[in-house]
């Protein structure tokens, strides 16, 4: 079913000149995810997501159980409700499906990336720990690099929502943390330079600004301010990678691990809208 409409997004025309783009309006809708029409553009998102590891993980396993809860997460589409998404949102529970293919294999992956931060991986090791009774919500966030950033306050918005309305009808999304994956990429000085001497100059505000030096950055903007309100970070790099000489042509990308208290779901939401607010 349709949520509600985002109020109409700005993309540029890529056939116009840096200085002369002209805007065009998109209406971007709502929709709880469909187990008849979205499964392969998930497994496409997922893969996405987690780039060349995505063969570590039952894919396609992920993407039935995302779709099995279809009253916890949100997609998003331009063309209604039979089209395919083009970013969603969602939270699984690693507790309770922690019997699932997909989520032994998750776990194991999420064990094996946190091991750069003893901290977290031995925090991980208690929470997701085949004696542990503590709920963990998984939150799956992907979508198309040119999808605006100002979709995702309300995402966040209505996940908060939907897990309180399961709240209130007893069903098992009473997570103490929550698990962010999302991806980054890293700068050489020299690549920095290169990408901020190439980015656009328009008008308008672009999303994010392009890096200022050498470091790590991360694919979607939000990821900065979700950070903030994670107990432990930590990056790492792709097991299937493909080695970088030194001409080596792309960027040099990654993953990084967020630990997040659940009580700061809607602090997240709002801290986004503050970030993002819809264009005028």
């Amino acid at each position: 079913m349709a949520k509600r409409k985002q109020p109409e997004g700005k993309a540029a025309s890529d056939s116009e000149s840096d200085s002369e783009r002209s805007l065009v309006d998109v209406d971007f809708e709502f929709f709880d995810p469909n187990p008849d029409i979205d499964f392969l553009a998930l497994k496409r998102l997922i893969t996405q997501l987690f780039q060349a590891d995505a063969q570590l993980l039952p894919v396609h396993d992920l993407a039935d159980l995302i779709l099995s809860q279809p009253l916890v997460g949100s997609t998003v589409k331009c063309d209604g409700r039979e089209s395919d998404p083009f970013a969603f949102l969602t939270a699984l529970n690693l507790h309770v499906h922690k019997e699932r293919p997909s989520i032994k294999a998750l776990t194991a992956y999420l064990l094996e990336k946190s091991s750069a931060d003893p901290t977290l991986h031995s925090k991980l090791q208690t929470l997701l720990g085949p004696n542990s009774q503590t709920h963990v919500g998984f939150v799956f966030s992907e979508r198309l690099i040119n999808m605006p950033v100002q979709i995702m306050p309300h995402m966040y918005r209505m996940l908060a929502d939907e897990i309180q309305w399961a709240l209130d009808d007893n069903e098992p999304y009473d997570f103490k943390y929550l698990i962010l994956v999302s991806r980054i990429y890293r700068l050489t000085a020299e690549e920095a330079a290169e990408l901020h001497a190439s980015a656009p100059r328009t008008k308008r505000q672009k999303q994010s600004e392009p890096p200022q030096g050498a470091g790590v950055y991360p694919f979607h903007p939000e990821d900065d301010i979700i950070r903030k309100f994670a107990a432990h970070t930590v990056d790492y790099t792709f097991t299937h990678a493909q080695p970088r000489e030194a001409d080596s042509f792309g960027l040099d990308t990654g993953g990084r691990v967020m630990l997040i208290p659940a009580s700061r779901l809607r602090d997240i939401g709002a801290a986004l809208a503050e970030a993002f607010p819809q264009p005028s």
